[in-house]
């Protein structure tokens, strides 16, 4: 049964639309007057403390990093990434502007574009935002950064900008609903904390378990 259907069913049971306007007020006021949940003091401060955080809890995560000047030395930055492990000068990435503007004529890198069908090895996309509090990644579906890159290839490298990393998950949703207004969210959000894993058999811990076995992530200063 869908979700409409049922819905449906319920609305027809009150006798009610769903659309009447005290009801709709009623939530809007919900909303807008919830009580803020606890936020932790831990990536808080300014943008050098929490690129700092950001810094200290990727290792943590068990993610690579490294810093670049600007978005032009992303290019090398994932060239040098990808023969430090021996992995092919191929990578694939979506339609985001930013990537596409970066010198990729300027390395010996295979540029694939569009959406991952699992046959990549390598995968390049651009962060939404990093949380500095548990050095997630925030990245949006669409056809910029499809999803498919955050999950299939082996290998995934993003790329965040030091002036978006965010203290909290709290100032990132804010930011969010601020960026694509009421009812125009993107289908999906991932936040991304490392490299995939599970320690689901015999609590022996899996890299790789159900999504890239290396996360490396590119910090632009500029």
């Amino acid at each position: 049964m869908s979700r409409e259907t049922i819905l449906a069913s319920v609305r027809r049971s009150l006798g009610v639309s769903g659309q009447e306007r005290p009801r709709l007020s009623a939530v809007d006021e919900r909303i807008a007057k919830a009580p803020r949940g606890v936020i932790p003091a831990r990536g808080q401060g300014d943008r050098a403390a929490k690129l700092a955080k950001f810094i200290e809890m990727t290792a943590v995560a068990q993610a690579s990093l490294s810093e670049v000047a600007s978005a032009a030395d992303v290019p090398q930055a994932v060239a040098a990434f990808l023969r430090e492990h021996n992995l092919p000068a191929t990578i694939r990435r979506g339609d985001d502007e930013r990537l596409a503007a970066m010198p990729w004529q300027n390395t010996t890198l295979a540029v694939a574009g569009g959406p991952s069908d699992g046959q990549d090895l390598n995968a390049v996309s651009h962060a939404l935002a990093g949380i500095a509090e548990t050095a997630t990644l925030v990245l949006t579906s669409g056809r910029d950064n499809p999803t498919t890159l955050n999950f299939l290839p082996d290998n995934h490298i993003v790329v965040v900008d030091a002036k978006d990393i965010a203290a909290d998950y709290e100032t990132m949703w804010d930011e969010l609903r601020r960026r694509y207004g009421k009812g125009e969210m993107p289908r999906t959000v991932n936040w991304i904390t490392g490299p995939s894993r599970s320690a689901d058999i015999e609590q022996t811990l899996l890299l790789g378990a159900h999504g890239p076995r290396r996360l490396h992530v590119i910090v632009v200063n500029g």
